[in-house]
């Protein structure tokens, strides 16, 4: 009896000890939807569950420090503080004019100088890490873990470049790329795949993976791994790195350091985003990677001018029926900048030449460009000028670059050929933003990774690239499916914020006519989706990518594209499917435009006008030609009355799609 009695006070008291060592924390969505559960105990791990379902199973995350310490495991939780958010914050140059941040927060605070602070809004849940430590250290791993309950279908786009299996091969890459959907189990375990990325369960629950407020620290990457999960991987902090590269404009790493980031103050880390939705449509109305954002920065944004930019290097400077030889020259550039005058754009871009070639010297420019004579005779016909710039030849003299082309006349720069995110470079696009902003000067990122909230914290970053655009039909053979990669844009990158994809194609092909053609490109689909990309796209800095000489002849569409705002004041996503079809809805002032995309399958959509003011209104639509299945610019414009009861009928062609906008 005696040893009964001993033995089982033994076991209540390792029951008590194991209670004490893991603890259990949950926090839900302010609606009841999501609810994550977090426990604490040899390891930090987080689950899921999406009205009752799960839909990410017990996943950890830790950070390994150089001291050999790791936060996350066999944590020590010393107080937990929970509270609701509810406000409304400024978004001046996106998709409306103001989100409304809702979402209730866990704070843990563990022994070791660190914090971990979950997020549970309606459409998804987030975390990150928390340093208080105020003496610097370096972060050797982060443990980012997505374990999924069953064998799920993913959407990913892999890394292109590098070799299989050697990821420091495939860290360099220009986030470029289609995607591909397999099982979890089917993915290549031999390939990163960059972010965001779209998981969608047995259930029909979409999973949107994705990171944001990123500053000096690397970019995630995930990789497949056996067990129904995705596996974090970040680039090492740059040892060593070597001019190289595109045109001798780039820093190439060739050796990296055995840790990834540097610390040397209390700072927030990026959160881990996880937008998850019953519905294809939520992935595209998400606000998530905004709202989780590092505040705006900058206290005066009264000279920030978004607007659209008449485009140079797709089209390769072709202008017909003039009486000079076009090209990178100042008459090439005053006839863009006469079109872009006539037609209400406000800004040109000179793209790839207008400096000397492999010198990575921006104060070097060729002798056929004036840029001070371009920049006097766009400002008086009021368009603004924009230069492109190689990373290095930008990075090398930033201060001075900035300085000498402000107080020359030059509105911004559209900075290319990053092709990293590891903590330098993470680190290069947050002092750019800066030192432009300084000087009142817009930026574009291109050749870069996904905006992950840079736009908010700079808002003089109008625009990020990052994404498989239409620059890509100069080259890719009639295999690669642009037209499914469109629609699977705003469930999937757009998630991640606005996007440089240069629409705007006035030469437009069938899916058996399509061909890649470098000096007079063309693209996948029809004349209506190119104008309806204007609609469907987030970009604040837009380009058009045509000639100008292909927009006069077709002047009723450039009429359209020009007038399209490229900042709203409110969006709605009326319906869609992931690589389907989309519509999208977007107001600015008392104007709604509309716009609807399609694959390569023709369908029928019918477009919900319930969100319109009382009283009848006047719609200009354009729709897909009845030949447009086989002559792709084929079109037709109409005018349409409608009012919140229409519900409006429209076919869309294979690659088809439609636009209007009503008053």
């Amino acid at each position: 009896m005696v040893r009964k009695i001993f033995l089982g006070m033994m076991c209540c008291l390792l029951a008590g000890s194991l209670s004490a060592a893991q603890k259990q924390l949950s926090l839900t969505s302010p609606d009841g939807t999501l609810k994550a559960t977090i426990n604490v105990g040899e390891k930090l791990t987080y689950s899921v569950l999406y009205d009752g379902k799960e839909v990410l199973a017990p996943s950890a995350i830790s950070m390994t420090l150089d001291n050999g310490e790791v936060w996350g495991d066999d944590a020590k939780l010393l107080k937990s503080a929970e509270k609701q958010i509810d406000t409304k914050i400024a978004s001046p140059f996106y998709r409306a004019d103001s989100m409304r941040d809702w979402c209730n927060e866990l704070t843990l605070k563990f022994k070791g100088d660190y914090s971990v602070v979950f997020r549970a809004y309606n459409d998804g849940i987030a975390y990150r890490f928390v340093n208080q430590a105020k003496d610097p250290f370096c972060i050797v791993r982060e443990e980012v873990d997505y374990r999924f309950p069953a064998d799920a279908v993913a959407t990913v786009p892999y890394v292109t470049q590098g070799s299989d299996g050697n990821f420091n091969t495939q860290f360099p890459n220009s986030f470029e790329n289609v995607y591909k959907s397999e099982k979890l189990s089917e993915l290549n375990r031999q390939r990163l795949m960059f972010l965001p990325l779209v998981v969608k369960t047995e259930e029909g629950i979409s999973v949107c993976l994705t990171e944001t407020d990123l500053y000096d620290y690397p970019g995630l990457y995930l990789v497949a791994d056996e067990e129904y999960g995705l596996v974090g991987v970040q680039p090492g902090y740059p040892k060593k790195e070597m001019q190289g590269g595109h045109n001798n404009l780039q820093m190439l790493v060739t050796e990296r350091e055995n840790y990834i980031a540097k610390v040397d103050a209390p700072r927030n880390f990026p959160w881990r985003i996880a937008v998850i939705t019953e519905n294809d449509k939520d992935l595209v109305a998400s606000n998530l990677s905004y709202l989780l954002a590092e505040p705006s920065k900058l206290s005066d944004i009264s000279w920030i001018k978004p607007g659209k930019v008449a485009w140079d290097w797709w089209n390769d400077w072709n202008l017909d029926g003039v009486d000079f030889v076009t090209g990178v020259n100042n008459d090439t550039y005053k006839a863009y900048i006469d079109f872009a005058s006539k037609n209400g754009i406000e800004y040109v871009i000179l793209d790839e030449g207008w400096a000397v070639n492999l010198q990575a010297d921006l104060m070097q420019v060729v002798e056929d460009i004036d840029i001070k004579e371009l920049v006097d005779y766009a400002a008086e016909r009021n368009v603004g000028i924009i230069l492109w710039a190689g990373y290095y030849a930008f990075e090398r003299d930033m201060e001075e670059v900035c300085r000498y082309y402000s107080e020359l006349g030059v509105k911004g720069f559209k900075v290319d050929f990053m092709d990293r995110d590891d903590q330098l470079m993470t680190d290069f696009n947050h002092r750019a933003a800066a030192t432009a902003a300084k000087y009142k000067l817009i930026l574009d990122l291109h050749g870069t990774h996904k905006p992950a909230g840079i736009n908010r914290t700079y808002p003089n970053v109008l625009n990020c690239e990052g994404v498989f655009g239409l620059e890509q039909v100069k080259w890719i053979p009639a295999t690669v499916d642009q037209v499914t990669y469109d629609v699977m844009i705003p469930f999937i990158r757009q998630v991640a914020g606005p996007l440089d994809y240069t629409q705007g194609a006035m030469r437009n092909a069938t899916k058996s006519n399509y061909f890649p053609c470098y000096n007079e490109p063309m693209s996948q689909g029809t004349r209506c989706r190119q104008l309806a990309l204007y609609v469907v796209y987030d970009s604040p800095f837009n380009m058009m990518c045509d000639t100008p000489s292909n927009y006069e002849r077709e002047q009723t569409c450039t009429d359209f594209i020009a007038a399209v705002p490229t900042v709203w004041d409110e969006t709605r996503i009326l319906d869609g499917e992931l690589g389907e079809y989309v519509v999208t809805a977007r107001r600015k002032g008392d104007v709604w435009y509309v716009g609807g995309i399609t694959n390569w399958t023709e369908r029928d959509v019918e477009v919900d006008l319930s969100f319109l003011n009382d009283g009848s209104h006047q719609a200009s639509l354009f729709k897909d030609g009845v030949n447009a299945h086989r002559i792709a610019r084929d079109y037709k414009k109409e005018s349409v009355s409608v009012d919140r009861q229409t519900k409006l009928k429209l076919h869309l062609a294979p690659g088809g799609g439609f636009a209007m906008r009503i008053e």
